[in-house]
């Protein structure tokens, strides 16, 4: 899945820059997300987990230290003067 086909329409959204969950855990990698929590099926994740190549058990790494990074809330409905 391209990350840049994913449309947020006329939801807010929260991005930051972070890193990967994974080794090596590469910084610099741009994370959005929306408010809502959403479920999806096992199978829904097993088909995740397949794309990316992830054999892991673990659901991702420990929490990291924030590093002074900043999360910003994105309002599309908001208009800038």
């Amino acid at each position: 899945m391209n990350p840049r086909g994913i449309k947020f329409g006329s939801r807010k959204y929260y991005r930051y820059i972070g890193s990967l969950t994974v080794p090596p855990c590469t910084e610099n990698v741009v994370w959005s997300f929306v408010q809502k929590v959403r479920t999806v099926t096992r199978e829904q994740v097993r088909l995740l987990r397949v794309a990316v190549h992830d054999d892991s058990d673990a659901n991702a790494r420990p929490l990291q230290p924030i590093n002074e990074r900043w999360i910003q809330l994105f309002r599309p409905d908001d208009k800038e003067n």
